[in-house]
């Protein structure tokens, strides 16, 4: 039995432009289709699963700090960095829902410190799993224009120009 594939029950590739893929989601979210509502469901619960399992680990972390005699202040200093490094991962995660990084921008100078304020970054996320796919917001006002833009081109448009009678000259 051969690996091949029937090409006549694929669906063409519509023209004009394609949606972005969301990561969990595809494409589902432009037409809220093929099981939205439960990967919607299935991120709002996995983010804030990750969370909380973050927040246990660091709770270990933070005993074996206790265990290690190192003294209140570097306890607590431990403590506010993890809590800062949070509220900024929180604040750049929700910020990247409703615009799109520059790329070269300072942005990915800020990776470590997202990577430390990892909550931050899941509760965000579990927050825009309630009201929508994250960044769906962003990627519906992109694909939306460029429907637009695309109908516009398209209805500009008449008959081939090569075909065309040449102006007379007066």
């Amino acid at each position: 039995m051969s690996d091949e594939r029937d090409d006549t029950s694929q669906k063409p590739t519509p023209a004009g432009p394609q949606p972005e893929q969301i990561r969990f989601f595809g494409t589902t979210w432009v037409n809220h289709d093929g099981g939205y509502a439960l990967r919607r469901v299935g991120a709002a619960v996995g983010s804030l699963t990750a969370a909380f399992a973050g927040a246990f680990l660091l709770r270990f972390a933070y005993e074996g700090l206790e265990l290690g005699n190192v003294g209140s202040f570097v306890s607590w200093t431990v403590v506010v960095m993890f809590a800062v490094c949070s509220a900024i991962a929180f604040g750049k995660t929700w910020e990247s829902f409703t615009r799109r990084l520059v790329p070269g921008s300072q942005d990915g100078s800020l990776k470590g410190l997202m990577a430390i304020g990892f909550i931050g970054s899941l509760i965000a996320y579990f927050l825009r799993s309630l009201a929508e796919a994250p960044g769906e917001k962003l990627a519906r006002a992109e694909y939306d224009r460029a429907q637009t833009e695309y109908t516009r081109r398209r209805a500009t448009r008449t008959g081939n120009p090569a075909a065309r009678k040449p102006k007379r000259k007066k």
